[in-house]
């Protein structure tokens, strides 16, 4: 994904790209009942790559994300996928958007405890629910 900081002050007021790399921490109970499918699992990691898939991965991937109050028009001669989003899109502000999108979709016996977003290799964000309840 590619972004801009409107009105920084520094070069990340440029179009420019990162490989982001974000991990997702839940929390729940250890499915116990011998008749379940999922027995041992808080969760089924595929239905989690799913939730991340849909609300954050094919919505963000491969576009160019930018603060809905600075769009630049001509970005769309660039680019066919601009997601202009009601914040600043910093990793910061993104770990509590997608917090927020990934609570929303799981089920009631699972909590997410931690989102990390890595923008770069030494830069990240990391949000835990313990901090936001």
């Amino acid at each position: 994904m590619a972004h801009l900081l409107w009105k920084y002050d520094g070069l990340c007021k440029n179009v420019h790209g990162h490989s982001y790399i974000l991990f997702v921490t839940v929390m729940g109970d250890i499915i116990e009942d011998k008749n379940n499918p999922k027995l041992g699992m808080v969760i089924d990691f595929g239905d989690l790559k799913r939730i991340v898939k849909e609300e954050i991965v094919d919505k963000l991937d491969h576009s160019v994300a930018v603060n809905q109050d600075g769009i630049v028009d001509h970005l769309n001669l660039y680019s066919e996928r601009i997601v202009t989003l009601p914040y600043q899109p910093t990793c910061e502000n993104m770990v509590v958007d997608f917090a927020g999108r990934i609570r929303k979709r799981l089920p009631s016996n699972v909590s997410l405890y931690s989102i990390k977003l890595h923008e770069t290799a030494s830069s990240f964000a990391e949000w835990f629910a313990s901090d936001n309840d």
